[in-house]
Parts: structure tokens; C-alpha cells; sequence
């Protein structure tokens, strides 16, 4: 469906993939924004502070020319890390999400494709161990109307199952509602017998 995406639910429990004496710690987190993406790192670099490598991919977005993805490999051989870590986003279909490895270096040369397999198998884990859900994308509207109409208004928010974001109760009356994209030109459509009352999208 055009207005449905695959995401995590919550934090995935850490994960752990050894190779030759290297550990590699893995995490993933569900993302909203940017901001997000620098919490999670700070968290990750605090709690491993004397790991040399910290790497990892992000994206973010939906559609498909709106999509925003970084890779990272922190330090280890170009696209050995931050590139496999991303594969794995794309390989389970998953947006706004992070996922940072670890590594602790175990005295062993890896190798490139020695890399590649344990960024990629530790991404991998993190996901499996991580609920993936499916969410929708959704659009808003702003509802402005006088305090006679609320029973009008509250009726078509029940009628047509919208989601209430916000309310502000002043003088007159502010209702955000929100409804899955595809269904959006059913809002404007309920409140159309209701010429006082005003609806736009937000």
C-alpha cells in the first residue's frame, strides 16, 4: 500500500557477533528525526566509550524520492561497515530506523570481506531480535469551528474513526485530527454539509 511502511517498534536489545577474538555489539532503534539519530549515538558511544569503531546507517522517510539514508564507517575500510549495515535496512524493508555496531578490535586482522560479513551478520541480529511493525503514513487536519457545532463535529470524528491529536477549547474551538493518507479525502468530504465549520490540512 502506498501509505504504509514497515518500521521498529522500540529499541532492539543488544546483540553480540564474535570473529576471531573482535567483538561486535549490536543495536537498533527506531528514529524520527535527526535529533534522534544523535541521542542514540551519544547513548551507544557513552555506554562503549573505549571501543575504536562505532558505525552504523540510518534512513529515514517514506517515499521514495523523499527517502534520507546515511552510512558510516567510523574509521574501518571504506564500505566495509557503514554500507553492510545499511544493506541489512533495505534487505527487511524498514524505514526510520538506526542501527549502530560496535566493534572491539580482538587482535586478528578481519580482512575486507571478513568486515563486511560481521557488520552485516551483526545488523542482521539486531533486527531479527527487534519488533518490526507496520505503520501508516498519515495526514492532519486542523478543525476551527464555534462551540455549536461540537456535537456535529465530535459525531464525524467518531463516525469516520479519526485520530484527535490536539484540542484547544477557547473562545471558539481548535480540533487536530489525523487519518491515514489514503482515506484523507474522506475528512473534507464529512464536514462538507457544515459550511461554518473549517478544515484544512496541516
Amino acid at each position: 500500500m502506498e501509505d504504509l511502511f514497515k518500521t521498529i517498534a522500540s529499541p532492539a536489545p543488544e546483540v553480540l557477533f564474535k570473529d576471531k577474538g573482535s567483538k561486535f555489539f549490536g543495536y537498533a532503534f527506531p528514529i524520527s528525526n535527526e535529533e534522534d539519530i544523535k541521542l542514540c549515538l551519544e547513548e551507544v558511544k557513552n555506554k562503549h566509550s573505549s571501543a575504536r569503531h562505532h558505525c552504523y546507517a540510518w534512513q529515514l522517510g517514506f517515499e521514495k524520492d523523499k527517502l534520507q539514508f546515511r552510512a558510516n564507517d567510523d574509521g574501518e575500510p571504506s564500505n566495509s561497515a557503514g554500507m553492510p549495515i545499511y544493506g541489512q535496512i533495505q534487505s527487511f524493508d524498514i524505514t526510520d530506523v538506526l542501527i549502530v555496531v560496535v566493534r572491539y578490535f580482538g587482535g586478528v586482522k578481519l580482512g575486507f570481506g571478513g568486515l563486511i560479513n560481521a557488520y552485516k551478520t551483526t545488523a542482521q541480529m539486531s533486527l531479527e531480535t527487534a519488533e518490526i511493525i507496520e505503520k501508516t503514513v498519515d495526514t492532519h487536519f486542523l478543525i476551527a469551528f464555534e462551540y455549536k457545532h461540537m456535537n456535529n463535529v465530535m459525531r464525524v470524528i467518531k463516525e469516520k474513526n479519526l485520530d484527535l491529536v490536539d484540542q484547544k477549547m477557547n473562545l471558539s474551538c481548535e480540533i487536530t485530527v489525523s487519518i491515514r493518507k489514503s482515506l484523507s479525502h474522506q475528512v473534507k468530504e464529512a464536514f462538507k454539509p457544515f459550511y461554518e465549520i473549517e478544515v484544512k490540512e496541516c
